[in-house]
């Protein structure tokens, strides 16, 4: 019985779509943080006249303020993806269990 049930959640085209748009969505974010995050280290490793550019009359540099940005940049998509997860992903939840009679 649970074969028949696994076969038929797999069949789904809702179950399809949710893969689809769930897995594309979640490497669009991967790849926009490993551009960050990639940008942020050549950006260390070649640019060292501007990321120690102080900023302000204080001590701290540009290559410490872009650090903070990779950071919050990381919780930022991390907040559109729930965003995404709780509104489209969970519709496209509810339609499939509807069809599957649940």
């Amino acid at each position: 019985m649970a074969e028949a049930e696994y076969s038929r959640v797999l069949a789904s085209p809702k179950f399809q779509q949710l893969v689809t748009e769930r897995t594309r969505f979640g490497w669009v974010l991967s790849g926009a943080m490993l551009a960050i995050y990639l940008v942020f280290i050549l950006l260390v490793a070649f640019a060292h006249g501007l990321m120690a550019t102080k900023v302000g009359s204080g001590v701290t540099s540009l290559g410490i303020v872009l650090g903070l940005v990779v950071i919050v940049a990381a919780f930022v998509l991390t907040g559109i993806y729930v965003a995404r997860a709780n509104g489209r992903f969970d519709d496209l939840t509810r339609d499939l269990n509807r069809e599957l009679g649940r």
